[in-house]
């Protein structure tokens, strides 16, 4: 068979395997336009327009597909990467999350911002323009911010039944009890020295700190942790005093 015949039967086996999706096909859901995306969301207009240019193309179907995509098997391990983007977060959906859920999801954007984890390495080495500057991180962290701030501390003890549930609501997305997640296992937390669970990776900020979580230090952090730590990867404040009281009993049981 002659070379050139061999050269096109290659390349054309190429781009017919590109039209195989065996992560699954992310092509199908229906693309409008980037500007429709969180209209209506209760979010600053900052945080919203970096989510839209950094965050889009894979956690949303506003998809910008690139030519190599379609080149197999790259376009199989792009196709994976934004199917199970969009299976975190889609941004074409975000009105039909839950409130609560947001709330989780907020929290988990700002914690990957700050801590450098998002957009992964594998992206940035073909779209490096995606990279988080400083001042997208700052208004990515405003996602955690309550607009007016903090309600002055309550006295005494919580409900731990309903800090349950407000820790299932609001910290679920970046904790877990038992095992480290974006953010350090909270068993035991009360009574630990701050920034010193092993094995997890710290900002210098908390690791350079001297105090231990009781419920005055969980109270200002859960309060505003930038006032607390400035060099944190939290910045995801719980604003309703009655919340942060329930939360803290619970943690203290644990």
């Amino acid at each position: 068979m002659r070379p050139w015949i061999i050269a096109a039967l290659t390349v054309a086996a190429i781009m017919g395997f590109g039209y195989m999706h065996p992560f699954g096909n992310p092509r199908v859901e229906p693309a409008k336009r980037l500007d429709t995306l969180l209209l209506g969301a209760n979010m600053p207009a900052n945080a919203r327009a970096v989510l839209i240019a950094k965050c889009a193309d894979c956690h949303s179907n506003e998809t910008r597909w690139p030519v190599y995509a379609r080149i197999a098997p790259g376009s199989w391990l792009i196709e994976r990467d934004i199917v199970k983007a969009r299976e975190e977060m889609n941004l074409s959906h975000w009105d039909q999350i839950p409130t609560e859920k947001q709330e989780v999801l907020k929290a988990k954007i700002v914690q990957e911002a700050k801590s450098g984890d998002m957009p992964p390495l594998q992206y940035l080495v073909l779209h490096w323009n995606a990279k988080l500057s400083s001042s997208d991180v700052q208004a990515l962290a405003m996602l955690g911010q309550h607009v007016g701030g903090s309600e002055v501390a309550l006295t005494g003890p919580g409900d731990p039944m309903r800090g349950k549930a407000v820790f299932e609501k609001r910290c679920t997305g970046c904790h877990a009890m038992e095992v480290d997640r974006e953010g350090p296992r909270l068993a035991g937390v009360f009574g630990r020295k701050a920034g010193s669970v092993a094995g997890f990776t710290y900002s210098t900020g908390l690791k350079k700190s001297s105090f231990t979580w009781d419920d005055a230090t969980l109270e200002k952090w859960l309060s505003d942790p930038d006032l607390m730590v400035r060099d944190n990867n939290m910045s995801f404040s719980v604003p309703k005093a009655a919340e942060r009281q329930d939360l803290i009993a619970f943690l203290r049981q644990k």
